[in-house]
């Protein structure tokens, strides 16, 4: 599997650079893991009427702070990516891992956990809501991952946004995935302590290529 960094890059750019790399990947080329961070930009799930509701901010806000509104074509509902944010997107075909969607998006959600337990951060999965969790000091349960899939002809695209150094206030402007919880990140969790963002990468990668390998994880 070929590892993509594409650095700092705009949604609607790094959509296109999927759809290329899907289109090989469909017909036999090397799998891809895409590893970047967004402008900043709010993306609506396929969902779009659900997402719609759930953006907080008016045009003329986003427009001051510069956040992009994109219609995505991936599961979920409203959420953010911004600079700050680790944003990876595998390209694989299902079959060849032997995954069903409902393993793959599990995969993805243990990768995340793997990845945050190097840094001493305890992840967790919410049977009643997609991504990964943990708890704040003060015991709240926060998101610090949103997840959203979708699988064309059995091949994925899209995937996981574990922030990192993300700026928390620009998830004032949706109501995240529609829950009405807390975000977190990172970086509040661990201050000073926090990785850089190619160091995290790295990890990420790591636990990413040997769980999506065939016979991986489960």
């Amino acid at each position: 599997m070929r590892t993509i960094d594409l650095g700092l890059i705009p949604y609607r750019d790094a959509w296109r650079v999927q759809e290329e790399l899907h289109a090989q990947v469909l017909y036999g080329a090397e799998e891809a893991l895409l590893l970047l961070e967004h402008r900043p930009v709010i993306t609506f799930g396929r969902r779009v009427a659900d997402s719609q509701r759930n953006l907080l901010a008016p045009a003329e806000a986003l427009g001051r702070l510069g956040v992009e509104v994109v219609e995505s074509d991936r599961g979920g509902d409203i959420t953010y990516h911004g600079p700050g944010q680790l944003v990876a997107y595998p390209i694989v075909r299902l079959i060849d891992h032997r995954l069903s969607v409902g393993a793959y998006v599990r995969r993805l959600e243990d990768v995340v956990i793997a990845t945050m337990a190097e840094y001493g951060i305890e992840g967790f999965k919410d049977d009643s809501a997609i991504g990964v969790w943990v708890r704040r000091a003060d015991g709240v349960a926060a998101k610090i991952c949103a997840l959203g899939v979708r699988i064309k002809r059995g091949v994925t695209l899209h995937g996981i946004a574990l922030n990192l150094t993300t700026d928390l206030a620009h998830f004032g402007l949706i109501n995240p995935c529609g829950l009405g919880r807390p975000v977190t990140s990172i970086g509040e969790m661990l201050g000073a302590r926090a990785p850089m963002m190619g160091e995290l990468k790295e990890v990420f990668a790591r636990h990413a290529l040997t769980a999506l390998a065939a016979g991986g994880l489960e």
